[in-house]
């Protein structure tokens, strides 16, 4: 069996731990999931931030090597990325 530093982020067993949480963060989690979807939400909440500082830790990386991204050509691209979907923008 694999050691658990082996294990990507939403492999491997389960194992329980405790954590605070503010208790209007928790009602909040609670209205969403019920008491019973608790863990699971924390669990792709933790994913989600996991793949966020990787994301950030990438773009440092690059900008180390490339200097920062020049902000008309990343205006540009994404225009032209979401250029004729709906909700894009800012919001209403």
């Amino acid at each position: 069996m694999p050691a658990d530093d082996e294990f990507v982020p939403g492999e491997g067993p389960t194992s329980g731990i405790s954590v605070t949480l503010s208790s209007g963060t928790l009602q909040a989690i609670r209205d969403r999931v019920g008491k019973r979807g608790v863990s699971a939400y924390l669990e792709k909440a933790a994913q989600r931030q996991i793949e966020r500082d990787n994301l950030q830790e990438l773009l440092a990386d690059f900008e180390k090597v490339n200097g920062p991204a020049d902000p008309s050509a990343v205006s540009a691209k994404l225009a032209e990325l979401t250029r004729g979907k709906s909700g894009t923008g800012s919001a209403a």
